[in-house]
């Protein structure tokens, strides 16, 4: 059996090119005692991969040139010589962009198909929901009442950010980069007020304008002149959860732009970065709140799903130019059993 892999064919300099990209086709070896072959399902494709292409320090480890990309995975059990994976088993895990993997097991998460649709598990019910769980709730700390305003707004984690918070009673206002999106988040999600960052002329005079009573809570996905202009409007005691630095990622040189030490001063304001693997040990806690209130009917999602394995390196790059609404992962294959 053969297997197509893509590779880091090189490290960009500035924004991503298809030329970063390279696809192999190898031989899948044969099963060892204890290890399983994997069918790749879904391949998801995440902002935080830009920073895994390059060589610079970072809280993740850099992806080798030569070697696979690595990514979040659901995957089919097609052969299995482990006793703890059976073969149909579905899984999830942080696996290499390839249509077969001989894995050991570990690390490997087993998933139920009928709780939901698989490719969730790559979204609302994996890293992006539970990112937005953890930053929501457990850095925002969101009142009733109070003003949350959530840059990428329309993507994987602000779609659910945006939700979380009018569960808590707030009043949301989000921030995003077309009409579609902007009617998608009022009137599908039912968020107070959104803002087109690309049409409006003046980005700090709309914060303030959607934002008449100050902001308590910013969800930070994107960093640049979008999150200068929501400090401006910082409450008493405010909260930043910052989360994803989109508009830098592709930068070249070090950015500049508002200092924020003196309105984190004067506004008692807490900022904090953080990853969700920071909150692993509560995982459990909020899958199980995330499914709930998914099968309650109490959050909405949405998915832009690219087909075809070739399609990855295409899908990751229209992460940059906001082709996605919602999750946008790539479907690879259907399941066998």
């Amino acid at each position: 059996m053969k297997s197509k892999t893509i590779l880091l064919n090189s490290r960009p300099h500035g924004a991503p090119s298809k030329d970063n990209f390279k696809i192999t086709e190898t031989e899948v070896p044969a099963l060892q005692p204890g290890e399983v072959l994997l069918k790749a399902l879904y391949i998801s494709v995440d902002p935080y991969m830009r920073g895994r292409m390059s060589d610079a320090r970072s809280y993740a480890a850099p992806y080798e040139v030569g070697k696979p990309f690595m990514g979040g995975v659901v995957a089919e059990v097609v052969e299995s010589r482990n006793g703890q994976l059976q073969k149909g088993a579905v899984v999830v895990g942080s696996l290499p962009w390839q249509q077969y993997t001989v894995h050991t097991g570990k690390g490997l998460h087993a998933v139920d198909p009928e709780v939901a649709p698989l490719s969730y598990h790559l979204g609302i019910l994996g890293m992006p929901g539970q990112t937005a769980y953890f930053g929501l709730l457990y850095i925002g700390q969101p009142k009733e009442g109070e003003t949350i305003v959530v840059s990428g707004a329309a993507g994987a984690v602000g779609t659910v950010v945006g939700q979380i918070a009018k569960l808590k009673g707030c009043r949301v206002v989000g921030i995003a980069g077309s009409d579609e999106k902007i009617d998608y988040l009022k009137n599908k999600l039912h968020f107070d007020e959104a803002i087109n960052y690309k049409t409006t002329g003046d980005i700090n005079r709309a914060v303030a304008q959607a934002c008449p009573d100050g902001v308590d809570v910013y969800f930070d996905n994107v960093g640049g002149a979008i999150s200068d202009a929501v400090l401006l409007s910082l409450n008493k005691f405010a909260r930043i959860a910052v989360c994803g630095q989109i508009a830098f990622y592709n930068n070249t040189t070090p950015p500049t732009g508002l200092r924020v030490e003196p309105i984190l001063l004067r506004n008692s304001a807490l900022m904090k970065g953080f990853i969700v693997n920071d909150y692993a040990s509560d995982f459990g806690t909020a899958a199980r709140e995330l499914a709930s209130w998914l099968k309650e009917g109490k959050l909405q999602y949405q998915e832009t799903i690219k087909e075809g394995f070739e399609h990855i390196p295409e899908a990751f790059l229209g992460l940059f130019t906001g082709e996605n609404t919602g999750k946008l992962l790539v479907k690879v294959a259907e399941r066998e059993a």
